[in-house]
């Protein structure tokens, strides 16, 4: 995707020396940057959570890895519950 935004003088020229200290363009270190500070945020979000948040959390991303054409019965399904 492609955005155009305005970035003052300052900040564009540090960005140019950065750029080569880094070996890299402006633009890699802007999107680094932006893939930075998106995890980070993230990192802050999930930290936040309370634990049962961060169990559903985990439940919602392993129902989503799931492969929807493997069923069970229910009787599969009551086997295991009576085995406990």
């Amino acid at each position: 995707m492609r955005k155009n935004i305005d970035i003052d003088e300052v900040t564009l020229t540090k960005l140019k020396l950065l750029s080569v200290f880094e070996d890299n363009s402006v633009k890699g270190l802007m999107e680094e940057a932006v893939t930075w500070f998106v995890a980070e945020k993230t990192k802050q979000r999930f930290n936040k959570l309370s634990q049962e948040e961060k169990e559903d959390l985990g439940l919602l991303l392993l129902m989503q890895q799931v492969d929807r054409a493997d069923v069970s019965s229910r009787e599969d399904i009551m086997d295991i519950l009576n085995e406990e």
